[in-house]
C-alpha cells in the first residue's frame, strides 16, 4: 500500500482546495498556491438538451449581470455549501484540470475545506462533487480549523485558540484546543451580506440600483467598520429607479460604514456568543492571547479595532487573511500523518 501511494504521488497532483462562496483557491502539494479564481460558472441553457458550461472562474464572473436570456452566470456555492451540484462539479473539474495543465493524471488526493457544522447531506455533496471531478481520496477539514492552521495558531496544544473566519457566505467563529473545535458559531453573515447591505442602502437612500460587482468594488474602496483617519468619497454609477436611466452619484465612506453596521454587529454578537460558551480555562488563554481574524472580511478597515474595543481582548488580523484557509489545508496536505486527527 505504501509503495502504491508513492507511485500515485509521482503521477498525480495532490491538492488542497478552499471551495469558497466567493473564490476557489487551489494549493498543489510541493508547489503551493497555483490558482485563485471566483467561484462562478457561466452556463448556456439549450432547448431540450443538457446545460452547457461556457466559462468558469474570472471569465465567468466578468459575465455577471451582463448575460443574455439563454446564458446564466451563477455562483454554485451559497452560504459556504453547494447550492448547484452540477455547476459545482463542473467548476471543480475545470480547476483540477487547469492546475494539471489538462493532462491525464492518476486520480489525486484532495483536502477540501467545509464550514463548521456542515450537515451529513452537505458533506456527502462535497465528497461526490470532488469524486466526480476525478479525485481518488477526499479528506474534509472544517474551515475554522484550516484557517487557524494557516494563521499559524498552535491548534494541537492544550490551550485556547480563537479564530474568526469571515468568508464570502459564512462567518465561522471557533475556539480550538488539542486538535479539536471546542465550540463554534457559524453565521450566514459575511462578505456577500456586506455587498447586499450596500446595494440595499444605495437603493433606499438614493433610489439607485447597483449590481453585485459594483457593490463589491464600493466595499473594497470605501468599506470600514470604524471611523477612518480621513474619510473617502467616490462616484458610483447605477440605474435611477424613478427615471430608469443611468445616473452617477457621490457616496462617502461614512455612508458605507452605516450600511455595514448591522453586519459588523452580527459578527460581534457571534464572537460574544462563542466566548460565553467557552470553558473558563480556555477563556483565560483567549483573554491573554486574543483572537485572530481571517478570510476576506477580515480586511474590512477597522473591524479589528471595533472587536478590540467591544471585547477588551487582543485582536490580530492574520498575515494573509484571504489565503488562511487554503494555506492551512495545504499544510495538512503536506503532512497528512501529523494532521490526520484534525480531518472529518
Amino acid at each position: 500500500m505504501a509503495m502504491f501511494d508513492r507511485l500515485v504521488g509521482v503521477f498525480s497532483s495532490d491538492l488542497a482546495i478552499d471551495l469558497g462562496t466567493a473564490n476557489t483557491v487551489v494549493y498543489v502539494r510541493g508547489k503551493g498556491i497555483v490558482l485563485n479564481e471566483p467561484s462562478v460558472v457561466a452556463i448556456a441553457r439549450t432547448n431540450g438538451g443538457p446545460p452547457k458550461v461556457l466559462a468558469v472562474g474570472k471569465e465567468a464572473k466578468d459575465m455577471l449581470g451582463k448575460t443574455p436570456g439563454n446564458i446564466a452566470a451563477i455562483r454554485p456555492m451559497r452560504d459556504g455549501v453547494i447550492a448547484d451540484f452540477t455547476a459545482t462539479e463542473a467548476m471543480l473539474k475545470y480547476f483540477i484540470q487547469k492546475v494539471n495543465n489538462r493532462q491525464h493524471f492518476v486520480k489525486a488526493r484532495l483536502v477540501i475545506s467545509v464550514p463548521a457544522g456542515i450537515t451529513d447531506v452537505e458533506r456527502k455533496a462535497v465528497r461526490e462533487a470532488a469524486e466526480a471531478a476525478g479525485v481518488r481520496e477526499v479528506y474534509l477539514i472544517e474551515q475554522p480549523m484550516a484557517a487557524a492552521i494557516g494563521a499559524g495558531l498552535p491548534v494541537q496544544e492544550p490551550r485556547g485558540n480563537m479564530i474568526v473566519d469571515i468568508g464570502g457566505g459564512t462567518t465561522d467563529v471557533a475556539v480550538i484546543s488539542l486538535g479539536g473545535i471546542v465550540n463554534y458559531v457559524t453565521l450566514k453573515v459575511a462578505g456577500d451580506k456586506m455587498d447586499d447591505s450596500i446595494i440595499q442602502y444605495v437603493r433606499r437612500r438614493h433610489n439607485i440600483l447597483v449590481g453585485e460587482r459594483t457593490a463589491e468594488m464600493i466595499k473594497q474602496q470605501l468599506g470600514s467598520a470604524y471611523p477612518l483617519p480621513e474619510e473617502r468619497t467616490m462616484e458610483i454609477k447605477g440605474r435611477d429607479l424613478i427615471s430608469g436611466v443611468p445616473k452617477s452619484i457621490q457616496i462617502t465612506s461614512q455612508d458605507i460604514r452605516d450600511s455595514l453596521a448591522d453586519v459588523v454587529r452580527g459578527i460581534l454578537e457571534a464572537v460574544k456568543a462563542t466566548l460565553e460558551k467557552t470553558p473558563p480555562e480556555l477563556s483565560g488563554d483567549i483573554s491573554e492571547r486574543g483572537l485572530v481574524l481571517a478570510g476576506g472580511g477580515a480586511m474590512l478597515a477597522g473591524l479589528d479595532e471595533v472587536l478590540r474595543e467591544e471585547l477588551g481582548i487582543p485582536v490580530v488580523v492574520s498575515d494573509q487573511p484571504l489565503l488562511a484557509v487554503v494555506n492551512g489545508a495545504g499544510k495538512v496536505l503536506e503532512d497528512l500523518t501529523t494532521f490526520r486527527n484534525l480531518l472529518m
